[in-house]
């Protein structure tokens, strides 16, 4: 019975030591033949630079108003009108201001009259005191009649000067060559001195306005240059220099607001235009990227395999990453790396360290 079971036994033991014989010749194979791979190199990537929207902004705007109170009967430009330093913009009725006018020229010619009869009584009451005929009070009474004359008259023609002064504010003229941006008043309407009539911005001085992301916002600093193009035709551009920053950002957008000149840009630059601006980086190099599934986590680290040529080898080695941005194809090495080596990109999780390797490779992402 026990001889039985032996024999039916045996053919079944030796078939398992053939199977385990099999395989392990099977991974020492294995292991002796090269794992082909594919590998990426090394490279340190270009600074990219983010283009912005941005608007053709006047840096000067000015509010022009009336110095006066008035009806206003002319607005002689609109919207977009050019103008000339000195060119009439509006006036107001100028009844009342020329009513003040004569009235003031008549208070001078009685003060002139007035000055007159005080220097005529005083010369003769000096004559008089010189031949003894008038008392020296007399001719001091005098005296003092034709200075006080002399001053009415000097405050009358000051009084005819401001009248004459205020007469022209009748007219609301242009401060400075440039061109009308809004209007705030229309012709038959009561303005009050100071209230905005119409806007006035100059041309020869002109920005572009842009909000950067409070992210991208560390990276800016007075003076950086921009590459600003035209959004209907990218191939105009101009060099915009960041003339000034923000101090907060918007409560609402939270962006902050840079002001680019572009005191030199073509005249096609106009004030509205919409433009992209993009920061101009020097050529230096920086952080290598890697595509992300060459990046592997052991023991809560970043690891790769590099490749070394010389012996057909791959090793494990610890990196230092900038976190990728979600659903990016590939991430920022900021230490562990040099640039040229070749780093394993495929199959990641299915080497060890010194294992033979047969190169493949891989372009980059």
């Amino acid at each position: 019975m026990t001889l039985n079971r032996i024999g039916t036994s045996l053919p079944f033991l030796l078939s398992i030591s053939l199977l385990v014989g099999c395989d392990q010749r099977s991974e020492a194979g294995e292991q002796a033949t090269p794992r082909p791979v594919k590998v990426v190199m090394a490279e340190a990537e270009q600074k990219k630079a983010t283009s912005l929207p941005g608007v053709v902004r006047a840096r000067i705007e000015t509010d022009l108003a009336f110095r006066t109170l008035g009806r206003m009967v002319s607005r002689k430009v609109d919207v977009g009108d050019l103008v000339r330093k000195g060119d009439i913009l509006a006036e107001i009725d100028p009844l009342t201001l020329q009513l003040a006018v004569k009235s003031a020229e008549a208070d001078l010619r009685n003060a002139q009259a007035q000055l007159e009869n005080a220097a005529t009584t005083e010369t003769r009451k000096r004559k008089l005191m010189q031949s003894n005929a008038a008392s020296v009070a007399d001719h001091d009474l005098a005296e003092q009649q034709l200075k006080s004359a002399t001053a009415n008259a000097a405050k009358a023609a000051a009084s005819l000067a401001k009248a004459h002064e205020q007469l022209g504010y009748a007219e609301l003229r242009a401060e400075f060559d440039g061109v009308v941006t809004a209007t705030s008043a229309e012709t038959g309407q009561t303005v009050a001195a100071g209230q905005p009539v119409l806007k006035l911005a100059r041309l020869e001085q002109r920005d572009v306005v842009v909000d950067v992301p409070e992210a991208q916002f560390s990276n800016v600093r007075q003076n950086d240059r921009f590459n600003v193009a035209l959004e209907l035709d990218s191939k105009i551009q101009a060099i915009g220099v960041v003339r000034e920053i923000a101090p907060q950002a918007d409560p609402n957008t939270r962006t902050y607001r840079l002001k680019l000149a572009i005191d030199q840009a073509p005249d096609i630059f106009r004030l509205g235009a919409v433009v992209t601006a993009t920061p101009l980086v020097d050529g230096r190099t920086h952080a290598i990227a890697l595509p992300v599934s060459a990046i592997r986590g052991e023991g809560g680290a970043s690891q790769v395999w590099v490749v070394d040529r010389s012996t057909a080898t791959v090793a494990s080695r610890a990196v230092e990453l900038d976190g990728p941005e979600p659903g990016a194809r590939s991430v920022r090495v900021l230490s562990g790396l040099r640039e040229g080596e070749e780093i394993v990109v495929a199959g990641i999780d299915e080497f060890v360290d010194g294992q033979k390797v047969k190169l493949g490779q891989e372009p980059r992402p």
